[in-house]
């Protein structure tokens, strides 16, 4: 049986919170234990809390994908419910874009647009991609023939990955093109994209690579579709199904890092598959878990993370929650540095880091209080 709390799914928002937890000071208490008792396992899981600087994968580069994967799985939901309100397609359809024009503001507003120095304004950002693949994904979703909609993401994943290999920069200069220098990507938003990209030539979050992200967030929207169906069976066959899905792609995107490796900076269509196939996985077990086994008591911890998922984003940003750790829990740190060791100190802190943040958020959970965008 599976158990909701106000029409939403407890595994939902359990695995968005787990997500967030490793932006939320986590990944920097993972290294810092390893710091303070290193062991073999603990450097390989410590190298995880960081980003590959171009070909390869580590788990922190499946962070924000899975975080745009949770996006789509929560749309079948959504439609449904504004659809039994009497929403009309128009209605839905403006609601869609105003959503992604509010996360493309806010990625602004993270990038330090009150600033006012727009000449060196990044306007490319983690939450537009979100929004604008979000919006290009539920409109795909809402208006194309299921039949399209699979071809066109087969052309835009072949398509990106014929247009990357074969067609390298006009100003590549004789570098790969699909490196760093040479990339297609790279060179479109220089020309196009307005603002200060993230890397001086090259933008992670730009206007090409949007293509296959869109992917990612259909991918998502067809394992919240999968959920939502009455066909298919108990939450059991349903799991089954995700997990298999998840496999397949997998194993496609490993097979296509042979000829165009996985990179999250190009969002390649090896990384799209790849990491949709691990989001499954992922969603698959704790959808089983939480929603079909109702083993929810523990997710708590999560929830509280994962329905406030953009106040922590942003309030990291604007707020800080530093100097509140330094105020709290810097004197503890001090006296564990000097009693035990320095990195025992620093491991104090970042738990402190982690405490602050979540306590934040906790507060806003028992007053009810949640941004919804």
């Amino acid at each position: 049986m599976e158990k909701k709390r106000d029409g939403r799914l407890l595994s939902l928002d359990t695995l968005r919170g787990f997500d967030m937890l490793f932006i939320m000071g986590f990944a920097p208490l993972v290294i810092a234990l390893n710091e303070c008792f290193p062991t073999a396992v603990g450097d390989v899981v410590a190298g995880h809390m960081s980003h590959v600087e171009w070909n390869g994968f580590t788990q922190h580069d499946m962070i924000f994908p899975l975080f745009l994967f949770i996006a789509g799985v929560s749309f079948p939901f959504s439609l449904a419910k504004q659809r039994i309100k009497g929403a009309t397609n128009r209605g839905i359809a403006f609601r869609i874009f105003r959503r992604a024009i509010v996360l493309v503001v806010l990625g602004m507003v993270y990038n330090g647009f009150f600033e006012l120095d727009f000449s060196e304004m990044r306007v490319a950002s983690v939450l537009g991609r979100i929004g604008v693949a979000w919006m290009l994904g539920a409109f795909i979703y809402m208006y194309l023939k299921k039949s399209v909609q699979y071809g066109l993401i087969a052309i835009i994943l072949i398509g990106y990955w014929l247009l990357l290999a074969f067609v390298p920069a006009p100003d590549a200069a004789g570098a790969s093109s699909l490196s760093l220098e040479g990339n297609l990507v790279g060179y479109v938003d220089r020309h196009l994209l307005p603002g200060k990209l993230a890397y001086g030539n090259f933008d992670p979050e730009g206007l090409l690579s949007t293509l296959p992200a869109v992917v990612t967030a259909l991918l998502g929207i067809y394992a919240g579709e999968i959920v939502r169906s009455e066909q298919i069976g108990d939450g059991v066959r349903k799991s089954l199904l995700l997990v298999g899905i998840g496999a397949a792609l997998i194993v496609v995107g490993l097979m296509w890092n042979k000829v165009f490796p996985i990179n999250k900076m190009l969002w390649s269509s090896s990384f799209t598959c790849f990491v949709g196939g691990l989001s499954y996985v992922l969603f698959a077990l704790f959808y089983y878990v939480v929603d079909v086994k109702g083993c929810s008591s523990w997710t708590l911890f999560f929830r509280v993370i994962g329905l406030n998922s953009i106040t922590i984003y942003l309030a990291q940003q604007i707020l800080g929650f530093s100097h509140m750790n330094r105020f709290l829990f810097g004197g503890l740190c001090e006296w564990v540095g000097r009693c035990v060791s320095a990195s025992a100190g620093e491991v104090v802190l970042r738990i402190g880091y982690v405490a602050c943040c979540w306590f934040f958020l906790y507060f806003l959970y028992r007053k009810r209080i949640f941004l919804k965008v």
